[in-house]
């Protein structure tokens, strides 16, 4: 699962707009977005680049709480 929605939305920013600066159709970010579709490290690492956030942030852990 990844949080590209949650960052998109936390920057004020769509995902046409995202889309348009991957080259990417808006429904190829969309099913990342939902989470149906998940893109490569290299896509993720260029999302990244694009929000200008450090790529851990967008990716959910997948370790479950200890506490």
């Amino acid at each position: 699962m990844n949080r590209i929605k949650q960052v998109l939305y936390e920057q004020d920013l769509t995902q046409t707009w995202l889309a348009t600066k991957l080259g990417k159709s808006y429904n190829m970010v969309n099913s990342y977005v939902q989470n149906r579709r998940q893109p490569s490290l290299d896509v993720l690492y260029e999302i990244a680049s694009i929000l200008k956030v450090d790529v851990r942030e967008l990716l959910e852990s997948n370790k479950a709480d200890t506490k």
